[in-house]
């Protein structure tokens, strides 16, 4: 990788775990590369889209590539899909890895590992790109949904900083409670009130319950 440009911003997606996950990673390596604490700021993408990318250098993690973002001194780590082809940025793209496995493999260059984060970013890959047949998919499931759950920064708050700290927290026996309660009744009240579209396609609310599931879950029973 070319050497990466001191960046004056940290940008990162705030819906999920793999932007809280990727963020915050990215941050951390900042810290140890340049010895200061970078700013991060995350983004739903319709906030996203509204900003205006005024900073002469920055990091973009979880948020897909486009042509805004094409600027010297930028790098964008990311997996969505793209037809933009960087001629300014780095870029760092992998559709078969989250933004935080594409992040932890940057900081693996620079010796900043633990087991408790090689675990960590394991489950939230497995739960973003929803690795159905992992052994671990219903558990990363369950530490996905405590940044929906909770929100980016409420959760960062409460771990101070330490994601390594989402590791056995407490709060995954709420999601299990949620998922064990809150996923069935979401099914079924799916499933009742799927509108066809076509033959073969249909629209339908959630209600309750993790939607990736419940929805994957009527694809699976074909309804």
């Amino acid at each position: 990788m070319d050497v990466l440009p001191k960046p004056e911003i940290i940008f990162t997606h705030e819906s999920d775990l793999d932007g809280l996950v990727s963020g915050v990673l990215l941050q951390r390596l900042a810290k140890r590369l340049f010895e200061t604490d970078i700013p991060l700021e995350a983004h739903h993408y319709h906030t996203w889209r509204q900003r205006e990318p005024r900073e002469s250098s920055a990091w973009v993690c979880d948020l897909t590539f486009e042509g805004r973002l094409d600027r010297a001194n930028w790098l964008i780590v990311d997996h969505h899909a793209t037809d933009v082809a960087p001629k300014k940025a780095q870029l760092v793209h992998d559709l078969g890895k989250s933004a935080g496995l594409l992040c932890y493999e940057i900081c693996r260059d620079h010796e900043m590992t633990s087991p408790e984060l090689d675990r960590l970013v394991h489950l939230n890959n497995v739960a973003d790109l929803f690795l159905e047949n992992d052994p671990d998919f219903v558990l990363a499931n369950d530490y996905a949904n405590l940044v929906k759950v909770y929100g980016f920064w409420n959760l960062l708050s409460l771990l101070k900083g330490r994601i390594e700290s989402l590791l056995d927290h407490p709060l995954l026996e709420v999601m299990t409670v949620k998922r064990r309660i809150e996923d069935p009744l979401g099914f079924e009240w799916s499933k009742q009130n799927v509108q066809p579209i076509s033959s073969t396609v249909g629209f339908v609310n959630t209600v309750v319950g993790n939607t990736n599931l419940v929805v994957h879950q009527l694809h699976a029973t074909g309804v």
